[in-house]
């Protein structure tokens, strides 16, 4: 049987603070080369009126099996019936970047640059959280 005594609060206190810490000393220990950030992009596109569920199912054919990858998720814009926001998390941009050369990307992108009307996205430097792929873990 372990016996075990109550936790001072400097100790708790300590714990807590390197338990916290742990996130940052995973993705760059101090000894080594800083580890290459994650890669993001959040994308709103907007499809050619009535178009949207077409785009959908061009967009989601097109994007399995990208090395790389860490998650790519589409969703549709609730108030805006032809919008559609797009989310992608890539262990690197040199992922995302030659993904782009995937022939079922280009061929995906070919087919649905028709029903595109716009696209706006904003790069982001994904940090984790719940749903988000680690590059350890991938």
């Amino acid at each position: 049987m372990i016996r075990t005594r109550p936790m001072s609060r400097r100790t708790a206190a300590t714990a807590l603070a390197a338990l916290a810490a742990l996130p940052l000393a995973l993705r760059a220990a101090p000894n080594s080369k800083e580890a290459t950030p994650m890669y993001g992009l959040i994308g709103k596109m907007r499809a050619q009126p009535g178009q949207r569920d077409a785009l959908v199912a061009i967009l989601l054919e097109g994007t399995a099996a990208m090395p790389g990858c860490l998650g790519y998720h589409i969703a549709k814009d609730k108030k805006d019936e032809d919008a559609l926001w797009i989310t992608e998390t890539w262990d690197s941009q040199a992922s995302h970047k030659a993904s782009l050369t995937l022939p079922q990307v280009q061929a995906a992108i070919a087919k649905g640059r028709p029903l595109i009307a716009g696209f706006e996205s904003h790069e982001t430097e994904p940090v984790g959280g719940h749903g988000t792929m680690s590059k350890k873990s991938a």
